[in-house]
């Protein structure tokens, strides 16, 4: 067996013409220079998380959409009206502490997909994304899917509702 043990490090002179290794720090200089977390405090509002959260759930191949019954009606009036944005927080509830965030997702999905996975995706991007953009811990991510988009939900009816 063999054992391998540090020696104490030999200050040895720069050779003429280089600049010499900077000075070890000192007690006084360890105490101005304090780290950087220690500076200031940031502060995540709620509405950050929504927006991460509610993008990063759409990027998912099987969401459909997101919200419920009264808010999807309302987006999709929203989304209609010239100059009107989509609303990327939709569907999406958040409780943000100092470290940590809880997220509460309602969906739409396609037919066909098997929900669970698409659940299970969608939890691991927004708490991936979460996490990574705003450095908050995500605790939990609930989600609630709230129907299911048949193929035959974007066909357009007729104006007489009868015939074309």
């Amino acid at each position: 067996m063999t054992t391998h043990t540090a020696s104490a490090a030999k200050q040895v002179p720069a050779p003429q013409g280089e600049p010499s290794p900077p000075a070890p720090a000192t007690a006084a200089h360890e105490a101005v220079v304090r780290p950087v977390p220690e500076r200031g405090k940031t502060s995540i509002a709620e509405v950050v998380v929504v927006k991460v959260a509610g993008m990063a759930a759409r990027e998912i191949h099987g969401v459909h959409d997101m919200g419920g019954g009264i808010s999807r009606t309302i987006g999709v009036v929203r989304d209609r009206v010239p100059g009107g944005r989509p609303n990327v927080g939709r569907g999406v509830k958040v409780e943000v502490g100092e470290r940590q965030a809880a997220i509460d997702l309602d969906l739409v999905v396609e037919y066909g997909v098997p929900i669970t996975e698409v659940a299970a995706d969608v939890r691991e991007n927004v708490v991936e994304a979460v996490e990574r953009i705003t450095g908050l811990e995500v605790v939990e991510v609930n989600i609630a899917v709230n129907d299911v988009h048949l193929p035959d939900d974007d066909r357009e009816v007729p104006a007489d509702g009868r015939v074309e």
